[in-house]
């Protein structure tokens, strides 16, 4: 692993002294050196290089001196160490270097072998503190995830449950009203052929309220309220698989199931608005076998992936005129295989702006996010790359090559495949 160090010091001469003495681990890509000549231009490098571990930085240099630049780093990244240089008789300025965060620091003139164990116990700390770090953001995302999974789950199966039970109710009785009314409908028009020719208060009645028009529409509005109906339990049961409230449980699972049900999810956010015309979903499914999962998570998975896909083409519509959407339309393509028959796949792709290359490489970090603030909580990727990855030993992948945006997910059919498949990797 390689490790970064920032040398910030006015004297030009150092910098050739530092390459030389270490030159055997900066061949061989141990250490990476950048330099510096004042405070302002470190923090400028520190900004464009989040990989910087520690900062060597001398006291006395003009624009901003090394006390001031101290007071910034914190600012920037948590788990930075600083080493301040000093002169002897510089008691005074070593003391406030520590009262502000400096990890260490050395002497003038500068005794290399201790510059060196000096470097090497700061990046060792540096390197256990992001670790550390890491570990606790892990813990914190999963902690967000089994959270977020839950209450949603427990929202979407009430109202699930709670739209079932009268859904179920008229679905039982549309059956009887379709009957009934045939029923109905040939006794009154055995009761017109023979009994009502004389009666002409009944044939005005039959008029005003034309009932020729009734007994030709009824039919239709009682087939309209059962495929009504029947829609409503297709979405209940699509929220119920979606949901699959035991998430701790691993089992079989259709895959296309949990696509399908979570593009129902989804559906309102599909359809045309006043920002954009109706967003296409091309589904080009293969033959997967039942993938041992947990189901409730990787629809989470599909459901992160899928709103990003939609909230990035809302914004990539709401930059373009009409003629450019109409060009360019909506489109979102899903399209799975197997591998192999232990692996699947998953690909999911939009026609939107694309990302940068700096944006996809921390796409899966916790927290980070490009929506405004508000909007987004940075946790939705890092979390479906937790349970693909994690909870399931497979492979979440980020491609973007100008313009769209595809993720890959790769997915062991088996759990007990999972570990064959890691150490192939």
């Amino acid at each position: 692993m390689t490790a970064k160090v920032l040398v910030v010091d006015d004297e030009p001469l150092l910098e050739y002294v530092i390459q030389q003495h270490f030159r055997q681990k900066i061949r061989s890509n141990e250490l990476v050196f950048s330099f510096a000549c004042n405070g302002r231009q470190a923090l400028e490098k520190l900004e464009s290089d989040p990989e910087i571990g520690v900062v060597l930085t001398d006291i006395n240099m003009p624009e901003m001196d090394g006390l001031a630049l101290l007071g910034h780093l914190k600012e920037i990244d948590s788990t930075l160490k600083a080493v301040v240089i000093s002169a002897y008789g510089d008691l005074a300025n070593i003391r406030t270097a520590m009262n502000r965060g400096a990890f260490d620091f050395l002497t003038k003139p500068i005794d290399f072998q201790d510059l060196e164990l000096t470097l090497q116990r700061s990046l060792d700390s540096v390197e256990q503190t992001r670790a550390d770090l890491a570990q606790f953001q892990q813990a914190q995302t999963q902690l967000i995830q089994s959270e977020k999974l839950a209450s949603i789950g427990e929202l979407v199966a009430g109202i699930a449950h709670e739209i079932n039970n009268p859904v179920s109710f008229i679905l039982g009785n549309v059956e009887y009203a379709e009957n009934y009314f045939q029923d109905l409908s040939n006794i009154l028009t055995l009761y017109q052929r023979y009994c009502l020719e004389d009666i002409p208060e009944i044939q005005e009645e039959i008029a005003a309220v034309d009932l020729d028009f009734i007994l030709e529409d009824l039919p239709k509005l009682l087939n309209s309220m059962r495929e009504g109906t029947e829609r409503l339990d297709f979405i209940c049961k699509s929220m119920r698989t979606f949901v699959r409230a035991d998430t701790s449980v691993l089992e079989p699972f259709d895959i296309h199931e949990g696509i399908n049900s979570t593009l129902t999810v989804l559906k309102h956010r599909l359809k045309a608005n006043e920002i954009r015309p109706e967003i296409e979903v091309v589904r080009e499914y293969g033959d997967l076998p039942l993938v041992e999962c947990y189901p409730g998570q990787l629809n989470q998975v599909f459901m992160n992936i899928l709103a990003n896909a939609i909230d990035a083409l809302e914004e990539y519509n709401s930059l373009q005129n009409e003629a450019d959407i109409k060009a360019n339309p909506n489109k979102i393509h899903i399209r799975t295989a197997a591998i192999a028959n232990d692996t699947i796949t998953v690909h999911i792709a939009d026609n939107g702006p694309g990302i940068t290359e700096e944006v996809r490489q921390k796409l899966f970090n916790p927290f980070f996010t490009t929506k405004p603030v508000g909007k987004g909580t940075g946790l939705g990727l890092s979390i479906s790359y937790q349970i693909v990855v994690g909870k399931h030993g497979g492979q979440l992948k980020c491609i973007s090559q100008g313009q769209g945006t595809e993720f890959v997910l790769e997915i062991p059919v088996q759990q007990s495949m999972k570990s064959d498949i890691q150490e192939q990797r």
